[in-house]
């Protein structure tokens, strides 16, 4: 139309000038001398104001044509460009206020800071924050051990939640050097902002000559944006601290006095950020007198003002109570609303001791009743580790709020996401205090069972983080407490990186749990989440399909890369395990391509259930789950397992580069030997990389079986039922290994410096998997399943047996286990998937 409409302009030009031309000729106006010259001069004139302005406007039309198509180009990129950061217009699962006050006010208050050993807030974007720090006096450690964060290099022998019901109940056992902290805290509902809250804090010495032990403890208050906070002092310690924000309006916090108590101190300063709060603390300690013997103890200053210095305009905006006590002790802290005014009596004391009784009762009376582990015969010891696994998780579920930083293709820089709110739970407090979206499907496998308007909310907080194109970022990483334990080069999340969309493996167990009774609640509960399903798996169907009909691809593999013996992906969760060794479009990943059988079936049985169109979903799912297919695509007839495709040797190997050569030495000097050049991938063999299946057998070649894809007749199962057991692949008397053992990567590192990760180690989400389905098989019939049973039965009991002996020697669950000795190793405590050790224990699968 730009075009038509230009020429038409230029056509009525041209009109007119010929009209004028033709005009001037035909009145005759001679000049006054007719000589050549000037005939031929004037000829030269006509000629030119007939061309010249043609010329021009063509030009000009031409012009505007190439300026339009680059101002419509321009504005498609800036478009393509702001997609990344633009939210999906779907209406929210999670209305903005729906874990307000008003709307939820039993869940408002929670343990939600899963980073620090113990710490209260609001699931309010500007929460009022409280946490506990301690230390021991007379350390001669420096830097001063001031607990605070959970940190695997404080080297505590023990800490984890022994119960927690998610609520408004937990009991949490930290193990110190010297002493034992217990924490409890109840809530009690009351008035119209949440309610009420006691934390208590038990101290016990570990030996008989811990008893000199001096311990201090410091709770204190901080405001995350907005509120003021005004202390009562007496002494040099705070009695109360009376505070007031948006949401909670007017409170009270608490410090009854302890007959432990030794000295008080207090801190009452400005903190830019919650990530600095211990920094803060740290510089305001000072030496005090204390006893006849000259000693000194460290104490907070009192008023801090010179933060005046750099703030000039901030008001204070963080409160500690510092008490130093000896050994036992026993310290409360006690959070009144003033809106509760039928408060009949404080919730200290001995009221409570009853209440932390009573919901101890409560929690123990549920587990039973949701998981029946006594029926089944475990030991007291058995059941103590199954409560502190789920307890774990449920204690992790943290509330974070703040921008991602995303970056597209049609982003030169990385830019912000909007702010959000996440709810969810943490795969472990001390080493990823934050959200992953591979493992929150994992996590909610178990919160579900447990508590299911929990995981709910958690599922639905994780699909409104869905930007326009239908993109969620896999790490979240909101606030500044949760950047803070983040590598600059994990920030920035990018859009076209995919993650294994687990949320369906929870979405479809509640279908399954709820099938033969589905309320009002849950009916609308599917109809909130299904538009952001169908935007989610939609996307998985346009940016990541593989090069053949039906196959699938995972993106952010690096093909320029040099220093990896097998490129990583990332995007896939399973990180370091061997892929074709020379990435590139070619390829075919079955992990993937059986998550997406996943997500088909799962969206065909909602779409079913709430009444909308499901043909297309279940024509996928059947494609999907087309045995036959599935084999033409992705089972290796030469190594007998199911193989992803691409471009492969296993002729590679890392090696320094040979050294530059010697420099001359010069005259009196010793010649210096050249530093060994960083180690590359090389080829040991002639022949490069061909397409073919990648015959690596381990956790990937698991897949259609893990996730029931197998028809029970299906001689694929057949195969996989007869290696599972074989010790030189995946079978250890601990679990399953991720990587068989006869495979030239096993345990090999990726670089010179990055040990194996997914390459023989035993993860606990895939061998639950592996252990649902063996239930699964066991019980449909075919002619595998008498052997399913048997697998069932063995695999179940190694890895029940294994997890609790670790437990029980190290304190801790554990990121993964060793296959050689099963030993825990990684991050810990890791209870994010490896607390489905009680669903294996319960079998609910």
């Amino acid at each position: 139309m730009v075009r038509q409409r230009s020429n038409k302009k230029k056509g009525g030009g041209r009109e007119s000038d010929a009209s004028r031309d033709d005009s001037n000729e035909t009145n005759g106006q001679p000049t006054p001398t007719s000589s050549a010259m000037n005939s031929r001069r004037g000829s030269r004139a006509k000629s030119r104001g007939k061309s010249t302005p043609l010329g021009i406007k063509i030009i000009a039309g031409l012009g505007f044509v190439v300026a339009s198509l680059v101002m419509v180009w321009l504005y498609w990129q800036q478009t393509l460009a702001n997609m990344v950061n633009t939210p999906l217009d779907v209406p929210r699962v999670i209305a903005s206020d729906e874990g307000s006050i008003q709307q939820d006010p039993d869940r408002f208050w929670g343990t939600y800071r899963p980073g620090v050993y113990f710490g209260m807030k609001t699931k309010s974007p500007q929460s009022l924050v409280t946490g506990l720090m301690w230390f021991t006096q007379f350390s001669k450690e420096r830097p001063l051990p001031i607990r605070h964060t959970c940190e695997q290099g404080d080297h505590l022998p023990r800490y984890g939640w022994l119960m927690h019901n998610g609520k408004d109940f937990g009991s949490q056992e930290i193990v110190d050097k010297n002493f034992t902290l217990t924490t409890e805290f109840v809530k009690r509902p009351g008035g119209k902002n949440g309610g009420d809250w006691t934390a208590r804090f038990t101290g016990k010495p570990n030996k008989k000559s811990s008893n000199q032990t001096l311990v201090s403890l410091m709770f204190y208050a901080a405001l995350d944006g907005q509120g003021v906070l005004e202390p009562t002092l007496r002494e040099n310690r705070i009695i109360e601290i009376h505070g007031e924000t948006e949401e909670l309006g007017h409170f009270i916090i608490k410090f009854p006095r302890s007959a432990s108590t030794k000295q008080s101190h207090y801190l009452r300063t400005y903190s830019p950020g919650l990530h600095m709060l211990k920094d803060t603390v740290a510089r305001n300690l000072r030496m005090f007198p204390y006893g006849a013997n000259r000693q000194f103890l460290l104490g907070l200053e009192g008023e801090d003002i010179r933060y005046k210095q750099y703030f000039p305009d901030e008001e204070p905006n963080f409160l500690v109570q510092q008490v130093t006590v000896s050994l036992p002790f026993e310290i409360e802290v006690m959070f009144e609303s003033s809106s509760f005014r039928k408060r009949k009596v404080g919730l200290n004391g001995k009221e409570l001791t009853k209440e932390l009784d009573k919901h101890k009762v409560d929690f123990e009376k549920k587990f039973e009743s949701k998981f029946g582990l006594t029926k089944k015969g475990f030991t007291a010891n058995q059941i103590r580790v199954a409560k502190a696994a789920m307890s774990n998780l449920l204690g992790g579920i943290g509330y974070f709020y703040g921008k991602s930083i995303v970056k597209s293709q049609y982003n030169s820089d990385p830019v912000q996401y909007w702010a959000s709110p996440l709810l969810t739970a943490v795969p472990s407090r001390s080493f990823f205090p934050r959200g992953f979206l591979w493992d929150e499907g994992f996590h909610n496998l178990l919160i579900s069972k447990w508590d299911q308007e929990l995981s709910e909310e958690i599922i639905g907080h994780w699909l409104d983080l869905m930007n326009a194109e239908g993109w969620i970022p896999r790490e979240q990483i909101l606030g500044s407490e949760a950047r803070v334990k983040v590598p600059n080069e994990f920030v920035v999340q990018r859009n076209e990186n995919a993650n294994p969309p687990t949320l369906f493996l929870p979405i479809q167990s509640l279908l399954r749990d709820t099938k033969s009774k589905r309320n009002k609640l849950f009916m609308d509960y599917l109809r909130h989440i299904y538009p952001r399903l169908q935007v989610w798996y939609n996307w998985f169907n346009t940016t990541q399909t593989g090069p053949v009909n039906w196959s699938y691809r995972w993106r952010g593999r690096d093909p320029t890369i040099n220093n990896e013996l097998n490129p990583k992906t990332l995007t896939s969760g399973l990180d370091d395990y061997p892929r074709a060794s020379h990435p590139s479009d070619q390829e075919r990943h079955i992990d993937l391509r059986c998550w997406m059988t996943l997500a088909s079936g799962v969206m065909s049985e909602i779409a079913q259930a709430i009444g909308e169109p499901f043909a297309d979903y279940q024509t996928m799912y059947e494609k999907l789950s087309d045995n036959k297919l599935l084999g033409e695509l992705h089972w290796s007839e030469r190594g007998k397992m199911f193989s992803d495709y691409g471009n492969h040797t296993q002729n590679v190997a890392l090696q320094h580069p040979a050294p530059p050569p010697m420099p001359k030495p010069q005259p009196g000097k010793r010649p210096v030997r050249p530093p060994k050049l960083p180690m590359v991938r090389v080829l040991t063999s002639k022949s490069g990389p061909s397409y073919k299946f990648v015959d690596t057998f381990g956790y990937m070649s698991l897949f259609p079986f893990v996730l029931e894809i197998l028809e029970p007749d299906s001689p694929y199962l057949g195969q996989i039922l007869s290696d599972l057991n074989n010790a030189k692949l995946l079978w250890t008397k601990y679990g399953l290994r991720s990587l068989s053992k006869s495979d030239p990567l096993y345990m090999k590192y990726n670089t010179e410096h990055d040990p194996p990760y997914w390459r023989g180690a035993i993860w606990i989400n895939m061998n639950y998997l592996t252990v649902r389905a063996l239930h699964h098989y066991a019980n449909v019939e075919g002619p595998y399943k008498k052997v399913a049973l048997l697998r069932y039965t063995e695999l179940r009991q190694n890895l029940i047996k294994n997890i609790v002996l670790q437990y029980e020697k190290t304190g801790y669950i554990w990121e993964n286990y060793n296959d050689i000795t099963g030993k825990g190793q990684g991050s810990h405590p890791f209870t994010g998937w490896s607390s489905l050790l009680l669903l294996m224990m319960a079998e609910n699968y």
